[in-house]
């Protein structure tokens, strides 16, 4: 298949390029970097082993880039109303547009402004960071949940899935509301706390008090997610979630990157709407509230500096 990926960032970058890597045909749209990568390549440092694409599809505009069977939509969800003008270009009548991005929500309001287009969700459980023009450091994990939202051909996320593994791309598919909240369960406690405490979540780990709030949080999405109904996401998968945790190196969430380089945090759909949907179900999250709160200050206040 052909593939497109609008923001080849830590995340776009990664899964786009190791999809190139492995043979498909794969466009980047890039923006400040663009220049560079059209000179240099795209350089992925992994654990699981570095490679080099010397001489990457890359583009300033979709304008110029060709239709595509898959587009991976990797920007942050604050510039989702860019994708009126970005995603166009690419799109035939059987594009599958997969929407790896965080928070709960995101389909919906992508599918109002896109009618009849196939959406799914891509929920990423990776540790990357694009510390340079045209690097992208891989530093744990990289498993990809897709979810289907509105895709009516299973066998396009069966070829999806099938291209992922090729690509050594841990992939697999879970029922959309599952996997959505699946995510959240880690979301929501580690973006928010990181940029709250300013700290990294080996520290929300290693502190007896960190660590029990981060617990309660965790159950806290994981009792919202039953109150609407969504199955397997329980204080099982939470303790799952504590042990990776645990497991993993250091790690600065998206969120508190976005703190440190004066960007706008993803703050409505990562928390906002799953409150609201939570408080409307009977099921309140007050610990996950109090950081939302927390968060849309230390924003606010930012914004007057």
């Amino acid at each position: 298949m052909t593939y497109g990926v609008i923001g080849t960032g830590a995340i776009g970058g990664y899964y786009g390029a190791r999809l190139a890597q492995s043979g498909q045909e794969v466009h980047f749209l890039l923006h400040r970097d663009y220049e560079y990568v059209c000179q240099n390549g795209l350089r992925v440092v992994s654990p699981q082993g570095d490679f080099h694409l010397k001489h990457p599809n890359v583009y300033n505009t979709t304008s110029q880039m060709p239709k595509c069977d898959v587009v991976l939509v990797c920007l942050k969800t604050n510039k989702n109303h860019l994708l009126r003008e970005l995603l166009p270009p690419l799109l035939h009548e059987r594009t599958l547009v997969l929407l790896i991005q965080n928070g709960i929500g995101v389909e919906a309001d992508v599918q109002e402004m896109f009618p009849g287009t196939w959406l799914a969700a891509g929920l990423a459980f990776i540790c990357s960071a694009k510390s340079e023009p045209g690097l992208v450091n891989h530093q744990f994990y990289g498993s990809l949940n897709i979810g289907n939202y509105s895709c009516p051909q299973p066998a396009v996320i069966e070829a999806l899935l099938d291209e992922l593994h090729r690509a050594n791309i841990e992939a697999k598919e879970l029922e959309y509301e599952k996997a959505r909240w699946r995510k959240a369960v880690w979301n929501m406690p580690y973006n928010g706390m990181t940029v709250a405490l300013q700290c990294q979540t080996r520290d929300l780990m290693e502190n007896p008090a960190s660590r029990n709030l981060i617990w309660e949080q965790m159950l806290e999405v994981c009792r919202a997610a039953t109150a609407l109904g969504v199955e397997g996401v329980d204080e099982a998968f939470a303790r799952k979630m504590m042990e990776m945790t645990d497991a993993m190196i250091p790690y600065s969430p998206s969120m508190r990157l976005d703190w440190d380089f004066h960007r706008p945090m993803e703050i409505q759909y990562l928390y906002t709407r799953p409150l609201l949907m939570a408080r409307e179900a009977g099921s309140p999250m007050p610990r996950l509230e109090m950081l939302e709160a927390e968060l849309r200050f230390m924003e606010a206040k930012a914004s007057k500096q």
